[in-house]
């Protein structure tokens, strides 16, 4: 019997209730059977969710990556993160970036942080310099490159928001999770939300990988991500129950997302308390799914 795995990705919470969001789908969708095909052939964690990030990134449906709206200067600044976790909790690995501006991927970036510094987050300038000496791909027309996705969300408040993330239990067992985002729409210079930030927007451990989305000022009050690790270790929680209970302390503060977190059975939670969420999620049965709304 083959050794279970589980992938479950987002692209954002917040869409306009009842809107089509059949490009959205249908770029999951494709991800996810993407996805799927590397988990079958062993391919690690890591490696998938990095994958399935760029192409949320690349695609430009969502706030986060070519999709990232400017800043209130007219600036686009990204943030990403990444954590991989395997069975042993020494294990644990992450890295990430913010404020970045001038670079194709954060996720990209985010993973150079991990693979190939002592840090886990870089930010602003430092970032962007450290991008440039590993290599990665630059953004040499920010203007023309990026296509603002802001349309496609509810609300107009100063935090209308829109994040991609994955999270993914391979066949070693090892978990990983990833979050993206170009941040709230017309937000000030240097704001910073719960993508970057590992325990707030992005955790994986031994246990569970988690991947938020939301009102980031609200989830890194809640310490979310990590929160539902927390509870499935010390109150003995499923992964839908903490899951669950993670994003109603959340809610208590005010804010609205979801997140998607799958656990080291492989088990999947996507719950949301926002309009819809787009999120699409498959396991080594067979089971896929593919859904905005409730």
């Amino acid at each position: 019997m083959s050794a279970p795995f589980a992938l479950a990705l987002h692209g954002g919470a917040g869409p306009i209730r009842n809107s089509d969001q059949s490009r959205e789908t249908a770029n999951m969708g494709n991800l996810l059977e993407d996805g799927r095909a590397m988990l079958t052939k062993g391919a690690p964690a890591v490696d998938v969710v990095i994958a399935m990030i760029q192409g949320l990134e690349e695609a430009g449906f969502y706030i986060a990556g070519k999709g990232a709206a400017p800043n209130r200067d007219g600036k686009f600044e990204l943030d990403a993160s990444i954590m991989t976790s395997d069975r042993d909790s020494a294990g644990r690995r992450a890295g990430a970036v913010c404020a970045l501006s001038g670079f194709l991927s954060p996720i990209a970036a985010a993973r150079a942080v991990m693979d190939k510094t002592p840090h886990v987050l870089l930010a602003g300038e430092g970032a962007a310099r450290f991008c440039a000496k590993a290599g990665l791909t630059r953004v040499d027309d920010p203007q023309n490159y990026y296509t603002p996705a802001a349309s496609s969300l509810a609300g107009t408040d100063a935090l209308a928001h829109g994040t991609v993330g994955c999270v993914a239990l391979d066949t070693s067992g090892a978990l990983c999770a990833g979050t993206s985002t170009g941040g709230v729409l017309n937000k000030m210079p240097g704001r910073i939300g719960d993508s970057p930030l590992i325990g707030a927007g992005t955790w994986a451990d031994e246990r569970v990988a988690i991947s938020c989305t939301g009102q980031g000022e609200y989830f890194i009050r809640a310490a979310a991500a990590a929160d539902v690790s927390a509870r499935m270790k010390y109150a003995g929680m499923s992964v839908d129950a903490a899951a669950a209970g993670a994003l109603a302390d959340m809610e208590r503060q005010g804010g609205d997302g979801g997140l998607i977190a799958v656990d080291a059975g492989g088990r999947i939670a996507m719950p949301f308390i926002s309009h819809g969420m787009r999120r699409a999620a498959c396991d080594g049965q067979g089971n896929i799914t593919v859904s905005v709304f409730r």
